[in-house]
């Protein structure tokens, strides 16, 4: 459960830090750090109700509860007395009752609470974990998703065993495509279905049939008589992964028809308030590395289908109408930083709102979201390199911006943190403009010499921003100048610039990350000898290339890589994903041109001494991968260590102790070989 710090405990933190200066940034502060996120405001724009989130120190794992205030900032407080896990709140159309998921020690259920009474009550008992709550426009039905199992296929039956006797477990077979999932494991066999039941409690109804999954947000049609929502019902389903439609399927039958029909993702749907169209989200695939999601619109029954977004070069989500049925707002990023924006229907595009984002608190990776009420109010995840989410507010141009909570004044007040700067730079390659960022440790003395850190991100179509990370801020309080760099390839510049690791990876994003660390060293922060490296998954990829590309680097931490495509893609969860988006044909067809962009073809190169680290459970990059690099450096000579972290999946710092382990043997590391 988390709680707030009281006024007096505020009161004497602010006295302390004035008396006695303030800390930097440590591990057990962690703890303390509390954020917003799934911010939902009442249809009469006048409350809002959130998941407050926090660590939790003794079940070591991140936790949720239900908040409300005014949007005023007045009457803060838990939502109702419970203490499990409560998540996806929704109100009402009348806004007279929230209904909720929370998770208790028998599963997940839906719960109602009534705003006028205060009164909370269970109205269900599922088999399964629901998702996707959705109310009706008369407020009479609540829709979901739900995962309905079905057996595992059975190829041979053996003898029963005796009465006491002790036989080994029975096989485990699968004939799926995609039977297993990075920090879920072997995926049980069944499909996720439409579910409906009333909102005053009653039978819980199956909607959707087939063999097929339905999964995503659910919208009513404005008669109730039906709903919209994304899947993929082809016969060819499995294979076809990249490709879903938007369907409307009837409440009174459950005849379900297929509304778009393209080789792309067409998902999302959202019915105009007046119920005379869709907006959704999609694109004609090219199996490229990286395409635009672009906004849509569309007549209730399918026709009339037109592209809004054209004229916006960056992908496009959480699409929500706004109440005349004259625009559409949206969120998208720009240069790292996290935006809502308006499209009318005509397609001219306003900016609302900046620096949305702040509930991936690890690294500085976007994230966040908005709701806005029938009167133009809009509540939204706000953050800074200061602080993660907090909730902020303003009306529907985006003007009279106010920020209704500091979740973290008790904390930060007494906490100095490491100040984030952006630095633009030029590519050696083709002159094009780079953006990173530059975080410096708290108290910095330009006068004095601090060794640099490289940390790559992830994806790699990814991107960093200006956004609080609590990685970041730890390895600026441990005294070291930590640069992040967008390399080609990172999102938010634009499809062109996402898609030039088409075919293409590792490639010249290598040259974008040194030309940022030659940038720095001409700025006077970095030092040639004073040269560190790190970074997880693609960023493990981009750690290991540069090591294996020069020797400029004191110390290198190669988190959860991959070190050879042609290993790794028939092992992972997602093997499937790869071939003709990524690399031209599957890794049998294309070997040499697969062997040609694993960073393992060049570790004869690498003198850079290196720790390799890596979740135990890791299906994404599996361990394999960096045993691999870990045992070619052994072989070699080279200074190294295997760092395997137990029960940690690709999300290595999911857990808080992991996110401090992986933090702590990277800084020890460099520190061993900090001149």
């Amino acid at each position: 459960m988390i709680f707030f710090k009281n006024v007096l405990t505020t009161l004497f933190i602010i006295f302390f830090s004035v008396a006695f200066g303030q800390s930097s940034f440590e591990m057990n502060d962690i703890f303390d750090i509390q954020y917003a996120n799934d911010i939902q405001i009442s249809p009469d724009g006048k409350q809002i109700v959130y998941r407050r989130m926090g660590y939790d120190i003794m079940s070591d794992k991140n936790v949720g509860n239900l908040w409300i205030l005014n949007t005023d900032g007045s009457n803060h407080q838990k939502l109702t007395l419970k203490d499990d896990s409560e998540f996806s709140p929704r109100w009402s159309p009348s806004g007279d009752r929230i209904a909720f998921i929370s998770q208790g020690k028998d599963g997940s259920e839906i719960f109602m609470y009534w705003i006028q009474s205060s009164k909370m009550a269970r109205m269900t008992q599922l088999a399964q974990s629901p998702s996707s709550l959705s109310w009706s426009n008369d407020g009479m039905s609540l829709a979901f998703c739900m995962f309905v199992p079905s057996p595992a296929p059975v190829i041979a039956q053996i003898p029963k065993s005796p009465k006491g006797a002790k036989w080994a477990k029975k096989p485990r077979i699968t004939d799926r495509l995609n039977h297993e999932s990075d920090g879920r494991g072997y995926i049980p066999t069944g499909y996720s279905h439409i579910f409906v039941m009333p909102s005053e409690g009653g039978a819980v109804r199956q909607l959707s049939s087939g063999n097929f999954h339905h999964r995503g947000n659910l919208s009513w049609a404005k008669d109730n008589k039906s709903i919209y929502f994304s899947a993929n019902r082809t016969a060819d389903w499995e294979y076809d992964f990249r490709n879903s439609e938007v369907y409307k399927i009837s409440l009174e039958d459950g005849l379900t028809s297929p509304l778009t029909q393209r080789d792309g993702p067409d998902y999302a749907p959202i019915v105009s308030p007046n119920g005379e169209m869709i907006a959704f989200i999609g694109f004609e695939d090219k199996r490229e590395a990286y395409q635009n999601r672009m906004l849509y619109i569309m007549d209730c029954n399918g026709k009339n289908k037109r592209l809004l977004s054209q004229d916006l070069d960056a992908s496009i989500s959480s699409i929500k109408w706004d109440a005349d049925n004259k625009g559409i707002y949206f969120n998208y990023d720009h240069h790292g930083n996290g935006k809502i924006g308006y499209i009318t229907l005509d397609g001219e595009i306003t900016k609302i709102a900046d620096n949305r984002g702040g509930t991936t608190l690890g690294r500085p990776y976007g994230s966040g979201m908005f709701s806005i009420s029938r009167n133009g109010k809009i509540a939204y995840t706000f953050t800074r390199p200061e602080h993660p989410a907090d909730i902020a507010l303003a009306d529907k141009k985006g003007q009279n911006w106010t920020r209704l909570t500091t979740l973290n004044q008790a904390l930060f007040t007494n906490k100095k943190l490491g100040q984030v700067e952006t630095i633009w730079y030029s590519s050696s390659i083709d002159n094009r403009k780079l953006q990173g960022w530059i975080v410096y440790p708290p108290n910095y003395d330009p006068d004095k010499t601090y060794p640099f850190l490289v940390e790559n991100h992830g994806g790699p179509i990814l991107n960093y921003g200006d956004r609080f990370s609590i990685e970041m801020q730890l390895y600026a309080a441990a005294g070291y100048i930590v640069f992040y760099p967008n390399p080609r390839g990172s999102t938010s510049y634009g499809e062109d610039f996402a898609n030039l690791l088409l075919n293409n990876y590792p490639g010249e994003d290598y040259n974008d990350v040194m030309d940022g660390v030659d940038a720095c060293i001409a700025k006077g922060i970095a030092k040639e000898d004073q040269l560190f490296v790190t970074g997880g998954s693609a960023g493990g990829i981009m750690s290991a290339w540069m090591i294996g590309k020069n020797n400029r680097f004191e110390a290198a931490v190669v988190v959860k890589p991959v070190m050879n495509w042609t290993s790794k893609l028939l092992v992972a969860d997602n093997y499937y994903g790869y071939a003709n988006s990524r690399y031209p044909g599957q890794v049998w067809e294309n070997p040499i041109n697969y062997w040609k962009f694993s960073p393992i073809s060049l570790v004869g190169n690498i003198e850079t001494p290196t720790m390799v680290m890596v979740g135990m459970e890791d299906l994404r990059t599996p361990p394999s991968e960096a045993k691999q690099l870990y045992h070619a450096l052994k072989l070699r000579k080279i200074p190294t260590v295997l760092v395997e972290i137990p029960e940690a999946s690709h999300g290595i710092a999911k857990r808080p102790s992991n996110l401090m382990t992986k933090v702590a043997h990277t800084i020890a590391w460099f520190e061993k070989y900090k001149k």
